[in-house]
């Protein structure tokens, strides 16, 4: 991608814009907070970031606390 300085107006040529797409299924961060009984330290494992985690399970209609506590169960649909 080619985009315009805003300083000097030379075309500066972009090699894609902030980070790379995380695509960490639900499964995987549903057994890490299974495993870990910690959002951070499930985090550090995944390697991605607590905010991510919540994002992940709200997406699925999860919540950390009831994952944690083993209060319920992950169905994977097939």
């Amino acid at each position: 991608m080619i985009i315009e300085c805003p300083h000097c107006g030379k075309p500066v040529v972009v090699n894609g814009l902030g980070r790379p797409q995380l695509n960490i299924p639900v499964n995987k961060v549903y057994d890490a907070l299974h495993q870990h009984h910690s959002v951070t330290t499930a985090a550090r494992e995944l390697g991605c970031s607590r905010g991510y985690i919540y994002k992940i399970l709200k997406d699925s209609g999860l919540k950390a606390e009831d994952v944690i506590k083993e209060g319920v169960t992950f169905k994977t649909g097939r």
